[in-house]
């Protein structure tokens, strides 16, 4: 007459879970998500802070373009 006992995972087992699931999303997808991010946070009218310095474009013959 055994008793069985329900595992329950320790933290050391939900912490290795987690980071194998972070770790199996490609580099790529994870900065595209990250620009995403920076670029809806810029659009952000109302954001606190320094406001991000605008890009400058720069002409193929590598001067910069006035706008």
């Amino acid at each position: 007459m055994g008793v069985k006992m329900k595992y329950e995972p320790s933290e050391f087992d939900n912490f290795t879970a987690l980071v194998d699931r972070v770790l199996a999303v490609p580099h790529a997808v994870i900065k595209k998500r990250v620009e995403e991010h920076r670029e809806q946070a810029a659009s952000n009218p109302n954001r606190p802070g320094p406001k991000p310095k605008a890009k400058v474009k720069s002409s193929a013959s590598g001067r910069v373009a006035k706008n």
